[in-house]
């Protein structure tokens, strides 16, 4: 085991395939833990409280803004999303590597408090795929679809910034990139 757990971010656009590639990298990558992020969204068909993220409401999130509970913020597609950084904290100091799947300006913003941080990122392998998957999982009306495609082309800017990028063509083997990353990075400690 490693003596000094690593901070693995995994960031992208709406619809890259952040969920499922993480819920795939933690089936196969012993001793790794999910960050599970706050959120005042309203859940997705099928999301669970404190599984898939804490849903709050915006007083509730802003409490926690106000008592400076967060290592990330911020407001995205127009709900707040954010880390704790209890949650982080329990995990590191337990031995395991920490995986948090979370939007760009919380990758970045992590980066900047956690030089250490492993920053990676999930790309569609077009912009026509990405408004394809967007359109089949139907969880966004036509004004947040063209939103989240606006916010898509910025957030694929900000790859550059990223230790790693991964294009999510074929999800075992976008999975298989994704392991062998972290499997890498875990072997050097």
């Amino acid at each position: 085991m490693d003596a000094d757990p690593k901070v693995f971010v995994i960031s992208g656009p709406s619809g890259a395939g952040k969920g499922t590639l993480t819920t795939e990298v933690l089936k196969r990558v012993p001793s790794l833990a999910r960050s599970i992020s706050v959120t005042t969204r309203r859940p997705r068909p099928a999301e669970k409280n404190g599984v898939d993220y804490y849903f709050v409401t915006a007083d509730e999130f802003r409490e926690h803004i106000r008592k400076n509970d967060f290592l990330e913020w911020a407001k995205v597609h127009g709900n707040y999303y954010g880390t704790l950084k209890s949650i982080v904290e329990k995990e590191l100091a337990a031995g395991k590597d920490v995986v948090m799947v979370i939007d760009v300006q919380g990758a970045i913003s992590v980066k900047k408090m956690m030089p250490e941080a492993v920053l990676i990122f999930i790309k569609p392998p077009s912009m026509e795929e990405l408004r394809k998957r967007l359109k089949e999982r139907k969880t966004e009306n036509e004004a947040e679809l063209e939103r989240r495609m606006k916010n898509a082309e910025a957030e694929m800017k900000l790859a550059k910034l990223y230790d790693f990028v991964v294009i999510n063509d074929d999800v075992n083997r976008a999975t298989d990139e994704l392991v062998g990353i972290i499997q890498s990075i875990r072997s050097k400690s």
